[in-house]
């Protein structure tokens, strides 16, 4: 019988393999199953009850960090239960014995606060970068970026990896392989696709990316060497934080604002929420409902306004 170790080593090879898991999450999953099976000293995997994952639950809630004294909250400690679980789930389908992972319960955590943007702050954030002091051909591409993220409610990672022979304006829609490897479809505002026309028809490049650094390639150029390269996660995030501040918005903002945003406007709207899970492409519904309490909140605050305004008439 192969003991713990060995078969974290099978499960991670079974999520890179048979699943296409992201190697964001191999490393995630190896970080958290590794820190269990150092605590639990390497046991049978008959071994592992429900005592032993109770004592790990424990050792998890009180664990203070070497260096900076800080323990482990409660999303934290969840996502180390949630990779457990999946490893337990994996154990299962091949019929080795122990703990059954249904027996693995989650901590109960507060409801996860979502910022969004009302539709005054997301008009003026639009409008911005074409009224930056950049070069023009920045200043339409910011503006496809920020139009693009608000019409699709892409992730930024997602954004990052398209290429203008993935998304075909003739169309309204086009296909992508997002978190975990899956596939859904994504679809583009008319105001999106007349944005990225504008600014693919100003590209002189050949890049195949969608969105690039111009102000390298400007430096490039001078040099007489026009390669070009595309956008990170990290300078899509300075783009929007950018604009958002041209914009006279004050809170912080960030590219998953605007997918926030983007969530909340179509349920505000009336859409499914199973309709807006796809969209998004989550896995489970749970994580989508987030939205909705966000979507209630604002609908009373547009009763108690409308109510105060018909009480004193």
């Amino acid at each position: 019988m192969k003991q713990v170790a060995s078969l974290i080593t099978d499960f991670l090879e079974y999520l890179e393999i048979e699943k296409g898991r992201s190697q964001a999450t191999l490393r995630n999953y190896d970080f958290y199953l590794k820190r269990f099976c150092k605590w639990a000293k390497n046991p049978n995997p008959e071994k592992l009850t429900t005592e032993k994952i109770r004592q790990y639950r424990l050792w998890l809630n009180r664990y203070q960090d070497p260096k900076t004294r800080q323990q482990l909250n409660t999303k934290t400690q969840n996502y180390h239960l949630i990779a457990l679980r999946s490893f337990l789930k994996f154990l299962s389908r091949r019929d080795i014995k122990s703990i059954a992972p249904e027996k693995i319960e989650l901590a109960k955590q507060e409801m996860r606060q979502v910022d969004v943007l009302d539709s005054d702050d997301v008009e003026r954030l639009l409008a911005a970068p074409l009224k930056s002091d950049t070069s023009e051909i920045m200043q339409l591409r910011d503006k496809a970026i920020l139009e693009t993220l608000f019409s699709t409610g892409l992730r930024v990672s997602e954004l990052t990896k398209l290429t203008r022979e993935l998304v075909n304006l003739k169309k309204d829609e086009f296909t992508i392989r997002g978190k975990g490897g899956k596939l859904r479809i994504i679809f583009l505002s008319d105001r999106a696709k007349s944005s990225i026309k504008n600014y693919l028809d100003k590209r002189t490049d050949v890049e195949p990316a969608l969105f690039v650094a111009h102000d390298r390639a400007q430096k490039a150029e001078s040099r007489k060497d026009k390669k070009t390269s595309a956008l990170t996660a990290r300078s899509v995030q300075r783009i929007v934080e950018k604009h958002a501040k041209a914009a006279g918005i004050t809170k912080e903002i960030t590219p998953h604002t605007l997918r926030h945003s983007f969530a909340t406007d179509l349920l505000a709207n009336g859409a499914d929420i199973r309709a807006v899970q796809t969209m998004l492409g989550h896995e489970s519904i749970t994580t989508t409902q987030i939205y909705t309490h966000v979507t209630d909140k604002r609908l009373k605050d547009v009763h108690k306004s409308y109510h105060g305004k018909t009480q004193k008439h």
